[in-house]
């Protein structure tokens, strides 16, 4: 090893210039200038990052105070992190005296690329972001949306997915959630009955309300406000229509109903005005 260096050829020039004290006083002011930029660079980002941290869990804790669903608040909180980390590096690297104008347009190049590519999955979260703060519908409703009908089995950030009445899942993307009606069966504590009955044309039309009357008045379940309600919806020489209306609690609706088609058959083969 001693032999390699003191084989090694000496520039007699280069020592003479290391040796002169203008040279050494310009890398001490080298690093003067550039080493207090690179600590308060270092700075900035320490700081800053303790700083987005704190800025990240005092918007999930409001998140959470607001119950939005724990899935939405670890994204949300990893994307507002993410965001501020990004602005805390380009202040660093600009600090150091490296021009950040290239920087930002290239970040915006690739968040726009990203958005692009990833626009139909975009807009599905932002559905699902506002479905979970408006909350149009909650877990075990029953609803249209989507152009599906049946219970929610489950609210995701990109999609929903739907039980039928037949016990088949649905996924829906929730853009088509959000970009339609939504019928909510459940969302009221109270629903509205509402059937048509025909009776023959020549049927005594006092005869038939008192029938249907009793039966109301005999259902504990049929609400007393708003009443329930007898209208003559047609009528025509071979028949007339009875179009009935009875508010009931909404679980109870589909119960009713049905008791109450069983009831009026009963009644009316009784009275002998279905034969």
């Amino acid at each position: 090893m001693h032999l390699l260096v003191s084989n090694l050829p000496v520039d007699p020039n280069k020592i003479r210039e290391l040796a002169k004290p203008d040279f050494w006083d310009s890398v001490l002011k080298f690093a003067q200038v550039n080493g207090i930029k690179l600590l308060v660079a270092i700075l900035i980002f320490v700081i800053g990052k303790w700083i987005a941290k704190w800025i990240t869990n005092v918007v999930r804790k409001m998140m959470n105070r607001k119950s939005m669903d724990a899935t939405l608040v670890s994204f949300l909180g990893n994307i507002i992190y993410a965001i501020l980390m990004v602005f805390i590096v380009i202040a660093a690297i600009g600090k150091l005296g490296i021009q950040t104008t290239s920087l930002v347009a290239i970040f915006g190049a690739a968040g726009l690329a990203v958005g692009l590519a990833l626009q139909g999955s975009l807009s599905n979260f932002a559905a699902g972001v506002m479905m979970i703060i408006f909350k149009p519908f909650k877990l075990g409703d029953a609803v249209t949306a989507g152009g599906q009908t049946g219970t929610v089995s489950d609210i995701g950030i990109f999609h929903t997915s739907i039980l039928t009445g037949d016990n088949k899942k649905i996924i829906v993307p929730n853009s088509a959630i959000t970009g339609g009606a939504i019928t909510n069966f459940t969302a009221m504590p109270t629903r509205r009955i509402e059937l048509n009955v025909s009776v023959p044309g020549n049927t005594d039309l006092n005869k038939a309300r008192d029938i249907i009357n009793a039966i109301y008045n005999s259902d504990a379940r049929i609400l007393k406000s708003p009443a329930a309600g007898i209208s003559i919806a047609d009528a025509t020489a071979a028949e007339i229509k009875f179009g009935l209306t009875a508010h009931v609690n909404n679980s109870e609706m589909g119960a009713v109903q049905s008791d109450l088609l069983e009831k009026i058959k009963r009644a009316f083969t009784e009275a002998g005005i279905w034969a």
